[in-house]
C-alpha cells in the first residue's frame, strides 16, 4: 500500500535551517519503491565494473532493484547489459556467472541468443521439427538491452531509457577529473571486496560525502590527513564530496610505490578527492590508484557495497596491492557501525531528520537536497499524468 507523500519542504531549505530527510525515507518499503523509480531507475546508476566480465563471453547475472539483469562481454569485446529473461516465457536465462561458449540458451524451451542479444534459434517453435513460424519474428525478439555507459570502468545503466546521454548528464564531473581520463587497470581478485551493511543506501552516501567524522571514526587516517586538511566538493544536482590536501603514498620497506598516472598536474602530488556521483557510486582518485564503490540497495534497510581498486599499470606489485586493499578495507569497515547506527536511529519517532553544521555538512546537505528535488519533481510528473 502506498504511503502518504512525505513533506520535503524543510529539506530544501538553506543549510542553516534545513532538516534532513524524514525517517520514513530510510524505513518505509513504499517510499523505498518510490525512490527506486525517481532516483535509481530514471537516471544513470552504477551497476558493476567492466572487470567483472574481463573476457569475451563472460556473463554475470545481477539483480538491481529487483530487476534480473545480465552483465555480458560480447564476442567483439563490448560490455552490454540485458534483462536476464527469455523473450518467450520470461524464464531466467543465466543463473550463475559463467563463460558463454556458444549461444545463451534458455533452459526452458531452448530458445537461443547471441552474445549481442540477437534471437538465433527457436527449436520446434512451429511444431516438432519446425524451427520457425511466421508469427515469431527473430529480428523483433532479441534480448531487451538496458541502456549503459562505461566511465571510470563503472558500468552505468539508465533503466528507464529516458535520461540525457551520460556525457551530458555528467559533464561537470567528467571535466573535473579530466586529468584522470586514462586507462584503469583493475587490481585483480585481491583488489575487490564486498561489504553488506544493515542500512539504507542513502546513509552510505551521506557518510561518504563528508570529512567531519574523520577524527572519531577514522583515527588512523586522520593521524596524517587531518580534518583541517580537507575541503568540500559541491556541485548541486550532480555530485558532492571531499578532498584532502595531504595524500601519503603507500610504500614498501625498501621504498617502492605504485606508478603514478601519467601527465597529472602538481596538485595531485599531495591531493586526493572523494566524490559521491549521485545516486549510488562513490569514487576516489589519487596520484597512483583509484577506487569505485557501487552501492546496491537490497531493501530499505540493507545495502551491499562493492569496492574495486584500480591502478595506472596492469602489473603493479602484488604485495603492495594486497596491503592497499587491506588498508582501504579497514577504513570502509570503520564506517559500518556509523551507518548502521544511523539506520537504527531512524526508528526514533521524535527524530526530525536531523540538523546540519553549516560549516561541515555542506556536501551531505547537498545530497539530501538532490534527493528531495528529484522526488518532488517525480511526484509532480505523476500528478500531471
Amino acid at each position: 500500500m502506498a504511503s502518504t507523500p512525505t513533506d520535503l519542504s524543510a529539506v530544501r531549505q538553506s543549510i542553516e535551517t534545513a532538516l534532513g530527510l524524514p525517517n520514513a525515507h530510510y524505513t518505509d518499503p513504499a517510499l523505498h519503491a518510490e525512490e527506486t523509480r525517481a532516483l535509481l531507475l530514471d537516471g544513470w546508476a552504477g551497476l558493476a565494473v567492466t572487470a567483472d566480465v574481463p573476457e569475451p563471453g563472460d556473463a554475470v547475472p545481477l539483480e538491481f532493484m529487483g530487476i534480473p539483469l545480465l552483465l555480458l562481454r560480447d564476442r567483439s569485446g563490448t560490455v552490454r547489459v540485458f534483462q536476464n529473461i527469455c523473450r518467450h516465457r520470461g524464464m531466467i536465462l543465466v543463473e550463475e556467472p559463467r563463460k558463454i561458449e556458444g549461444a545463451i540458451r534458455c533452459p526452458y524451451h531452448s530458445w537461443c541468443y547471441s552474445t549481442e542479444g540477437r534471437l538465433v534459434a527457436t527449436p520446434h517453435v512451429g511444431g516438432p521439427g519446425q524451427n520457425a513460424h511466421d508469427a515469431v519474428s527473430k529480428s523483433e525478439l532479441g534480448l531487451i538491452e538496458v541502456r549503459s555507459h562505461i566511465w571510470r570502468d563503472v558500468v552505468w545503466i539508465n533503466v528507464s531509457g529516458d535520461a540525457p546521454a551520460f556525457e551530458d548528464a555528467n559533464t561537470r564531473l567528467i571535466e573535473r577529473w579530466a586529468e584522470f581520463d586514462k586507462p584503469l587497470y583493475h587490481g585483480g581478485p585481491e583488489s575487490s571486496f564486498r561489504l553488506d551493511v544493515n542500512c539504507n543506501w542513502k546513509l552510505a552516501v551521506e557518510n561518504y560525502c563528508e570529512s567531519y567524522h574523520l577524527p572519531w571514526v577514522h583515527p588512523g587516517l586522520n593521524s596524517y590527513s587531518r580534518l583541517e586538511d580537507h575541503y568540500h566538493i559541491q556541485e548541486p544536482g550532480l555530485y558532492s564530496g571531499q578532498g584532502t590536501l595531504v595524500y601519503r603514498q603507500l610504500k614498501t620497506e625498501d621504498g617502492r610505490v605504485f606508478p603514478d598516472f601519467d601527465g597529472l598536474s602538481e596538485k595531485w602530488d599531495t591531493a586526493a578527492e572523494y566524490i559521491a556521483a549521485f545516486p549510488n557510486v562513490l569514487l576516489g582518485v589519487h596520484r597512483d590508484h583509484a577506487f569505485a564503490i557501487i552501492l546496491r540497495p537490497e531493501a530499505q534497510n540493507r545495502t551491499s557495497e562493492h569496492i574495486h581498486l584500480f591502478y595506472s599499470a596492469p602489473d603493479t606489485d602484488a604485495d603492495l596491492r594486497a596491503r592497499n586493499a587491506e588498508q582501504w578495507k579497514v577504513v570502509f569497515e570503520e564506517d559500518v557501525f556509523v551507518v548502521e547506527g544511523m539506520q537504527r536511529g531512524r526508528a526514533a519517532p521524535g527524530f526530525d531528520g536531523g540538523h546540519f553544521s553549516p560549516a561541515m555538512d555542506g556536501p551531505t546537505h547537498l545530497f539530501h537536497d538532490w534527493v528531495a528535488q528529484r522526488l518532488m519533481a517525480h511526484r509532480t510528473e505523476l500528478a500531471a499524468e
